[in-house]
């Protein structure tokens, strides 16, 4: 029985493991089953309380992979990481329904859907059957915005439109803005200067921009000397309200976030 979602009075810190060759940062590393689950463990241990794994790589000019190479990148990782971590929230990083449920039947309690339910809205049916939280994150096919912020805050409550439509308790919605995907860099800064405006959705949170290129293009840095961009992006957005970042770097944006938390009394001393 998957335990249930409830808002925490903390940061959570979900940890990236990417099961993909062509991944920005990590690509090829976890590849194995052995290290995938290492990997998670070390995470894990250094306060990641979601472990999110993915297994199409969604980088600029990616290729789509087929339902079946999806499968079998995820699955048996899936299996791997809650035998060995039974109690972990373990997310899955797809917007294929079929391979979704395959997840959840594997050990998966909590979903993270980069197309926020509008590319197969099965998931949302998903979600509600399993009573499970959806990370609804905000994407579209075209960046003709009207007005930027009111155009990504409507997306975003379509995709809570068919959560809910669905069955889906409020308590299991989380919102995405979706750093790096149908935006341009200064948009990206833009929403999450205004992530606050997100917030007021009154849903819980993630922010996703470790290591982007938008943090690469403002320090003029590569993927690999980006942490202190990420950490930047985890501690403004966490003091404006988000409750979740998705990070590679877990131990220093561990850090980061329960100093935070404690700046803001989160943290009884």
């Amino acid at each position: 029985m998957h335990k249930k979602w409830k808002k925490h009075n903390f940061s959570l810190i979900m940890g990236i493991l990417n099961v993909t060759p062509d991944s920005f940062f990590d690509g090829g590393k976890y590849l194995n089953t052995q290290h995938a689950v290492a990997r998670a463990i070390d995470m894990a241990n250094n306060g990641a309380s979601i472990i999110d794994i993915g297994g199409i790589s969604t980088r600029p000019g990616f290729s789509e992979v087929s339902i079946e190479e999806e499968r079998h990148r995820v699955l048996p990782i899936i299996k791997a990481v809650r035998q060995a971590l039974p109690d972990i929230w373990i997310s899955l990083d797809s917007w294929r329904s079929t391979v979704v449920e395959e997840g959840i039947l594997a050990g998966v309690n909590f979903l993270n859907d980069q197309w926020g339910a509008k590319y197969d809205s099965k998931i949302a049916e998903l979600a509600a059957k399993y009573d499970l939280p959806i990370c609804l994150m905000h994407n579209r096919k075209n960046t003709d915005y009207t007005d930027f912020m009111t155009d990504v805050k409507k997306d975003l409550l379509e995709s809570v439109q068919i959560c809910q439509k669905a069955g889906l308790a409020k308590r299991n919605i989380i919102l995405d803005p979706g750093i790096g995907f149908a935006k341009t860099p200064e948009q990206d800064l833009e929403i999450i200067r205004r992530i606050d405006e997100i917030v007021a959705l009154d849903f819980e949170v993630l922010l996703g921009a470790s290591r982007k290129s938008t943090i690469g293009k403002v320090l003029d840095l590569p993927v690999n000397q980006r942490m202190e961009g990420t950490g930047a992006t985890t501690v403004y957005a966490l003091s404006k309200g988000c409750s979740i970042v998705r990070v590679h770097d877990v131990k220093a944006m561990y850090r980061m976030a329960r100093m935070t938390d404690g700046i803001m009394g989160k943290i009884p001393l």
